[in-house]
C-alpha cells in the first residue's frame, strides 16, 4: 500500500523532470522543422502523450516500490530505500537533461549518447523496482522499452544530420 508522502515526493519529482524538460523542449524552432528524421519517427503528438503516462507510471510505480519495504526490515531495507531513492533521482536528472542537450544545445549526437545512458538508467531502475516489487516493476517496463526507442531515434536524428550546425544560420 502506497503512503501518501511517497506518492506526493514521487510524482513532484516526475512533475519537476517533466517541467525542466518542457522548458528546455522547442519541436517548433527552425533548428528542428530542419533536421532530417526517420519516416518511422512517430507523429509530433505521441511524444507528449506517451511521456505524460510514463512519467504517471514511473511516480506511482516508484512509490509502490519505495513503500514495499519499511524502514522495519532492518539495514539492508533501509539500504535498499535509499539505492532506490538515489537511482531514481539520477534517472530522473538524465532524463530531463536530454532536452536540454538535444534542443537548447542543438547536439544531437551528444543527447544520443546521453540518452543511451538514461536507457540504462531506466533498466536498472525497473530491476530494482521490480527487487522491491515484482508488480511495479513489470509496470515500469514500458518506460525503460521507450527510453531504449528514444536512443535509437536520437541516434537516426543525429545520422541523418551529421552536419548539423548547432544555431541556424
Amino acid at each position: 500500500m502506497m503512503k501518501l508522502m511517497t506518492v506526493l515526493w514521487t510524482a513532484a519529482a516526475t512533475a519537476a523532470t517533466a517541467a525542466a524538460g518542457g522548458v528546455a523542449t522547442d519541436p517548433g524552432s527552425r533548428w528542428y522543422q530542419r533536421l532530417r528524421k526517420p519516416g518511422w519517427q512517430p507523429p509530433a503528438l505521441a511524444f507528449p502523450v506517451v511521456w505524460t503516462a510514463l512519467y504517471a507510471d514511473l511516480a506511482v510505480s516508484s512509490a509502490v516500490a519505495l513503500d514495499s519495504r519499511d524502514a522495519d526490515d532492518g539495514q539492508d531495507g533501509r539500504r535498499d530505500i535509499r539505492a532506490y531513492q538515489g537511482a531514481l533521482a539520477a534517472n530522473l536528472i538524465l532524463n530531463a537533461a536530454w532536452s536540454w542537450l538535444f534542443w537548447r544545445s542543438r547536439r544531437p549526437w551528444l543527447a544520443a549518447a546521453e540518452c543511451a545512458v538514461l536507457a540504462l538508467s531506466s533498466a536498472d531502475l525497473v530491476r530494482r523496482t521490480h527487487h522491491l516489487n515484482r508488480r511495479a516493476g513489470a509496470a515500469l517496463a514500458p518506460y525503460a522499452a521507450w527510453c531504449g526507442f528514444a536512443t535509437v531515434l536520437s541516434t537516426a536524428i543525429a545520422r541523418l544530420n551529421p552536419g548539423t550546425p548547432a544555431r541556424p544560420r
